[in-house]
């Protein structure tokens, strides 16, 4: 982990993580908006500027054409309908290479400029990997589109999904390090509290990987009636067999639905022992902010269901989750400063004592 503080690279990375968290929800949105398959290569160069003039176009579109998604959805569809969802598409590619370029161009100038000390350049360079590997990613999972079914694989989906969100939690941990302080490598005893953030955080990630589940299988569309499903609060045959867990639209948006919960019980048990333990007011008020807003994004996870998909709800309820996943390693990270602080306080106060008997 790094160890030299910099305001100047603490303000790149919070906005570098706010450019990867609206690259994630506008991907959301060209998802929603079937646009995600309009454009049938990867140019990451060519691919900057969209067609000029009415032949390019007829050409972009016969290649579109080709693809299951027009023969088996969109063969009604006209040139100016094409260039709608093209352009949402182009857009969203657009925003991933100038958030490429926003990482490429600072990290280097730091490093230049030896803000970034080059011995502790490995987070940095973890980061850029995995911005290659996200990008990588979108396009295997646009190309399992392209081949016999009109949609792209919900398992590579999710998997492009958690390297994008996996960036942006070691962008805004990093962030937190420049602003706080680093954690350094002596291990130290984890609280309770340190322990249930970091189980929160993994009943957050399975519920964001089910979310890319039931976006990639289009299971929000299975039923739009909560509590119940088809009648039922628990529907028959849903665990019928294990691939059901992940590979049943049913299954998957059943665990969906019902797995968020968990977080309502986590949550206020963190704020409970915290306010006992008497933790610094910020922590607190922290997570009182934090129990509201799991309490909205299952309000938004029913509102999306009650209201068959409306695409403004369910961009709502993804922007929300991300906002609760940054909360998750804000909290993780403040956490873990108390417990070492603690422990150094613990040592400075028997060596105190002994000094004072001298």
């Amino acid at each position: 982990m790094p160890k030299t503080q910099n305001s100047a690279i603490k303000t790149w990375l919070y906005v570098f993580a706010g450019v990867v968290a609206f690259l994630v929800v506008f991907g959301g949105f060209t998802r929603l908006t079937r646009s995600g398959l309009s454009i049938v290569e990867w140019n990451p160069i060519n691919g900057t500027v969209p067609p000029m003039g009415n032949h390019q176009w007829e050409a972009e579109f016969a290649k579109y054409q080709q693809t299951p998604e027009y023969r088996l959805i969109n063969h009604s569809m006209t040139v100016e309908e094409y260039k709608y969802i093209f352009y949402i598409e182009w857009f969203h590619r657009l925003v991933a290479r100038l958030a490429g370029l926003f990482y490429a161009i600072p990290v280097f100038y730091f490093l230049f400029k030896k803000a970034i000390p080059f011995k502790e350049f490995g987070i940095y360079f973890v980061m850029g990997m995995l911005f290659i590997g996200q990008a990588f990613m979108g396009w295997f999972m646009v190309a399992s589109g392209l081949v016999n079914e009109p949609a792209v694989s919900h398992f590579r989906l999710t998997a492009h999904l958690l390297l994008a969100l996996t960036l942006f939690s070691l962008a805004l941990w990093t962030a937190f390090g420049h602003k706080y302080g680093f954690h350094d490598s002596q291990p130290v005893k984890w609280s309770l509290p340190s322990k249930l953030a970091v189980f929160s955080m993994i009943v957050l990630i399975i519920q964001i990987s089910y979310g890319g589940l039931v976006a990639g299988l289009k299971a929000g569309h299975v039923s739009s009636t909560w509590p119940l499903m088809f009648g039922k609060l628990i529907p028959p045959n849903l665990f019928n067999s294990i691939a059901a867990i992940f590979e049943s639209a049913q299954t998957v948006v059943f665990i969906h639905r019902w797995f968020a919960w968990l977080g309502i019980i986590l949550v206020p048990w963190v704020f409970y022992i915290v306010k006992k333990q008497n933790y610094p007011a910020d922590i607190v008020n922290g997570l009182k902010w934090l129990i509201g807003v799991v309490a909205l994004q299952i309000a938004l996870g029913v509102l999306t269901v009650l209201s068959y998909v409306n695409i403004v709800i369910a961009l709502l309820h993804q922007a929300n989750a991300i906002l609760l996943l940054g909360l998750a390693v804000y909290f993780i990270h403040r956490f873990r400063a108390l417990d070492r602080r603690l422990v150094t306080q613990a040592e400075t106060v028997p060596v105190q004592g002994q000094l004072a008997t001298k």
